[in-house]
């Protein structure tokens, strides 16, 4: 399996699709010595939220680097933000636009439909058969899909992002009393920044999966890098991480409560 799958016993999944860092030998063997450093990996996130498993949510993560396949893109190719620069599908280029692979070495149609088939499609099967099992049972059910993003991309966005940049497709993929009970959360406290639909509002998971009138409703949240890690190693950092943990344990009950409230 390309990816870990965790049945919780509750109406809500939380996806990981960016913190995996497995890459082919064959691929890997492509990559600039830059980008084998995986610079634009959500790091740590799994164990950010090792609380999850005492709400009794279910989990999915992505084993393999977002450079081998997006699973947040279209397989069309769609750009999610007209305008802007946005990651393709099997990306060609970092966040801060160096190049992922050596010269003449960036994956053909051939190549991006063969990982299409083997990652990718498989994520977003287990995302869906999980989706459907969670709604067969409680009769709805949420998707978090969590990220992490360095708090400054110059080429991705002006100055430093809000800490925590929660999306719902432009108020589309959930109910609005879910937001509210999020929007509440992040009201009470006083230690980090915040925006809903700001400069991210959610990618392709978000967007496809959150389905209100299905019963499926789906909510993104891209947390800086700063809340929880020494940005300029990439390194984890057990002090911040404590300080917000409890903010996002306070977020993911909300969700748990209202999903909860649906049955």
């Amino acid at each position: 399996m390309k990816l870990d799958l965790i049945q919780g016993d509750e109406p809500v999944l939380v996806s990981f699709p960016h913190s995996g860092t497995d890459i082919p030998k064959t691929i890997e063997s492509a990559m600039t010595n830059h980008a084998l450093t995986l610079p634009d990996t959500d790091w740590f996130l799994p164990r950010l939220y090792d609380f999850v498993a005492q709400l009794g949510v279910s989990t999915i993560a992505a084993k393999f680097s977002r450079y081998v396949i997006d699973p947040n893109r279209s397989i069309d190719g769609e750009n999610l933000y007209p305008g802007q620069p946005t990651p393709k599908l099997c990306p060609t280029e970092c966040f801060d636009g160096s190049p992922i692979y050596r010269e003449g070495m960036q994956p053909d149609e051939f190549e991006v439909g063969k990982r299409t088939a083997e990652y990718w499609q498989q994520y977003h099967d287990s995302v869906q058969t999980e989706l459907s099992r969670i709604r067969n049972q409680f009769g709805v059910a949420v998707l978090f899909d969590a990220h992490s993003i360095s708090s400054s991309v110059p080429r991705l966005f002006d100055g430093k992002l809000p800490e925590f940049s929660m999306g719902t497709a432009r108020e589309s993929s959930c109910d609005p009393t879910l937001a509210q009970g999020i929007e509440s959360v992040l009201q009470s406290q006083s230690g980090y920044a915040w925006v809903f639909n700001g400069r991210f509002v959610g990618g392709y998971i978000t967007r496809h999966y959150g389905q209100p009138d299905q019963n499926i409703h789906a909510v993104q949240l891209e947390l800086s890098k700063a809340t929880y890690m020494d940005e300029s190693r990439d390194q984890w950092d057990d002090e911040k991480a404590e300080n917000v943990r409890p903010v996002l344990r306070q977020i993911l009950e909300s969700v748990l409560n209202w999903a909860q409230s649906q049955k």
